[in-house]
């Protein structure tokens, strides 16, 4: 049975108030008197109750982070980014996932109230009405990659469209003219964003247009595993292949490989996101650089200085630019790993 408050003030010979402004470091206590609740509250292995301490100084010390899923490198990423800036700043985070179904993100947004003093959510399929009718209206709340109009909450977005389309244009410009694309998840945003970049391209960069190279996916290894089987079948075959993400290209590399159809000498290959693994394949990736990391460390430093600054924070809505990571997968030489 777990330990009480009133057993340690019993052990100390103090007050439970006493033994309250001990641990929650507030008001005034002699120092032989702090010393000697911290001594009683070890002995007893005293854990004191997180949520009511927070509910007490009205402030939890925990941030949330909420994802479509957490399984993958991509989602792994942010994850480390999002926590190591938590713990930087003296906060723990809350992690949940919601799988894209609408019952489990509000299920997930009515678990965190109370819970966390502010709030990081990345959902395809969030809007505001779900915010406003799960959430306190006062929390915290920065949207990471998520596609909310208004200038109600802070946002984070990707350039999707940008990415696809300088990824596209490059490929291009390597003299691929038959580009094909494995698509991301059907009604998603950022995969809607990303086909929209590389039709743009296309069009305006002189490529070969077909209906036959644009191949649905779901942002999985096994949708860029099978999508390969689709690509290798049409004729003529595409000279390139563009996967809306890391994860689909590099199942659409295992399945060019068992197929004896050499990267990039005979399908040259492109990702996005840029995740870690990219560097080490062979042929290394050629992908959109995002920084996935990095947007875990800025979204938890935005809903951070929300919840410190309150009224003085100033709400923004960012797009953060992408860049190329260029490497053999495309025809481009490889760079060295470092050591």
């Amino acid at each position: 049975m777990a330990t009480t408050i009133r057993e340690v003030a019993k052990r100390a010979g103090v007050s439970i108030a006493t033994v309250s402004r001990v641990l929650n470091d507030v008001g005034p206590v002699d120092g032989q008197t702090r010393l000697r609740v911290q001594k009683a509250a070890r002995e007893l292995l005293y854990i004191p109750n997180l949520l009511g301490r927070g509910l007490s100084r009205q402030k939890t010390e925990g941030l949330g982070l909420l994802l479509p899923d957490l399984f993958g490198e991509f989602f792994s990423e942010v994850i480390r980014g999002a926590d190591q800036t938590a713990q930087e700043r003296h906060y723990h985070l809350v992690v949940s996932s919601s799988h894209s179904n609408r019952e489990e993100i509000e299920a997930a947004l009515r678990m965190m109230r109370g819970r966390v003093d502010g709030l990081v959510i990345m959902s395809p399929h969030i809007d505001a009405q779900t915010l406003d009718r799960n959430l306190p209206h006062n929390l915290p709340v920065t949207l990471l990659n998520c596609h909310v109009e208004g200038e109600a909450f802070d946002s984070l977005n990707i350039d999707n469209f940008g990415g696809a389309y300088q990824m596209t244009r490059h490929l291009l410009d390597h003299g691929y003219k038959r580009i094909g694309i494995l698509k991301g998840t059907e009604h998603n945003i950022d995969a809607e964003e990303r086909l929209r970049g590389y039709r743009q391209a296309l069009s305006t960069g002189g490529g070969e247009i077909g209906d036959h190279w644009e191949v649905p996916g779901n942002f999985s290894e096994a949708s860029g595993f099978e999508a390969i089987r689709r690509i290798l079948s049409a004729s003529p075959r595409p000279s390139a292949v563009f996967a809306s993400n890391d994860s689909m290209a590099i199942g659409a590399l295992s399945a060019l490989r068992d197929a004896g159809v050499r990267v990039p000498e005979e399908i040259a290959l492109a990702g996005f996101d840029d995740i870690p693994v990219c560097t080490y394949l062979s042929p290394s990736l050629t992908s959109v650089h995002v920084g996935v990391h990095d947007l875990g460390v800025l979204a938890v430093r935005n809903v951070i200085h929300a919840v410190e600054q309150k009224e003085l924070h100033q709400k923004r809505q960012a797009v953060l630019e992408t860049t190329l990571a260029l490497r053999e997968s495309c025809g481009c030489p490889g760079r060295p790993l470092s050591s």
